[in-house]
């Protein structure tokens, strides 16, 4: 496929970074080759592609590991408990760096004359300091608040860079950053884990987590999502940092989440609304679109999908009218853990139920 500029509903008309009736993917795919899967998506996500992250190829291309590649001024190394905070840079940080480059130079050859918005992700401060451990002990970062400090400025600074660096490879992109904070309710909640593993670090409170995340935010200087495939996810602490869309896997949200969901909505936040397992078994009925990719496989199941946002929309009492504008349709969550098939299944299955909810909406409103 060779990546053209949006026709249609675009942006500038929807009032949102994307065209209406759009599906992106979140971020991580299954396989090693970062051609295949750039081309899988370009070719799966045509109105909102983005970069593929392979956490396949080991350390070093997996999120923490692609987030020390982002540090600016801060080298971490690889132990063999995970990612640590270094005095110098070392092979393995030359690893993930060598990894992000031939990752971009990827994309810029098969987004060559591109135009429209795509989107790269990044590990969030909070699960960043939560996985990476301090130089001279074992204690995580998170339990540093002058370590905190130094990582949300290092990667701030990464941040805008690798934001900037992507849009001059490709002029016609309209970069989005995603923000990945799947640790973030447990940093919030006091549920990580000290290095011995016999208490629980405190918690961290929702003014400085909102002040860390703000300060991301800022620096990348576009639209940012942030991406929360955890249970509970804290919506209000999202919009108060200042995230232009909000991604979660709807089958996650309880009761207790629906009221900060909708005022999340209301507010007029973007939703990238996770709607479909990208490592579950498929249903008997779906067994055909779960083998074959492309958009014929995908019909038996994308009205389904659709409708998981329909319902829920209606369950809550929030209109339908702005959903086709404000929803992107995604995975729950990344496809790493998927075959190729399934992951381009999936994304086809996302793209089509994008296609199909106008219809749904239209009939619900009619």
């Amino acid at each position: 496929m060779a990546p053209v500029r949006l026709g249609g509903v675009t942006s500038e008309t929807t009032g949102y970074p994307w065209a209406a009736g759009s599906a992106t993917g979140m971020g991580s795919m299954p396989g090693v080759d970062p051609l295949t899967a750039a081309r899988a998506v370009f070719d799966e996500l045509p109105e909102l592609p983005h970069l593929p992250e392979l956490p396949g190829r080991g350390p070093g291309a997996e999120m923490i590991g692609r987030a020390a590649a982002l540090l600016t001024d801060l080298p971490a190394e690889l132990t063999p408990a995970g990612w640590r905070l270094a005095g110098r840079p070392g092979r393995d940080l030359r690893r993930a760096r060598d990894c992000l480059s031939h990752d971009l130079d990827v994309l810029e050859e098969v987004a060559q004359g591109w135009a429209g918005p795509l989107k790269v992700q990044v590990c969030g401060p909070w699960t960043l300091a939560a996985g990476l451990e301090l130089p001279a002990s074992q204690e995580l970062a998170l339990t540093d608040r002058g370590a905190v400090a130094d990582l949300v400025a290092s990667l701030a600074e990464g941040v805008a860079a690798h934001v900037e660096e992507v849009a001059g490879r490709i002029p016609g992109a309209d970069v989005l950053v995603q923000i990945d904070e799947p640790g973030l309710p447990a940093v919030l909640d006091g549920a990580i884990p000290s290095a011995s593993g016999w208490r629980r670090l405190p918690p961290v409170e929702a003014g400085p987590a909102t002040d860390g995340l703000r300060t991301l935010i800022a620096a990348a200087a576009v639209p940012a999502i942030v991406h929360c495939c955890a249970a509970h996810p804290p919506f209000g602490l999202f919009r108060e940092a200042g995230a232009a869309a909000v991604a979660a896997d709807l089958s996650l949200l309880t009761g207790k989440d629906e009221d900060a969901f909708a005022e999340t909505v209301e507010a007029g936040l973007g939703i990238l609304a996770g709607v479909i397992q990208g490592t579950a078994a498929p249903q008997p009925q779906h067994t055909t679109a779960a083998r074959a990719p492309g958009a014929a496989a995908a019909q038996p199941q994308a009205a389904g999908l659709a409708r998981l946002i329909t319902g829920r929309w209606q369950r809550i009492g929030l209109p339908l009218a702005p959903v086709t504008r404000q929803v992107v349709i995604t995975p729950a969550c990344g496809l790493a853990g998927a075959t190729p098939e399934r992951a381009t299944a999936v994304l086809a299955a996302c793209r089509e139920a994008a296609r199909i909810l106008p219809e749904l909406i239209e009939e619900g409103t009619a």
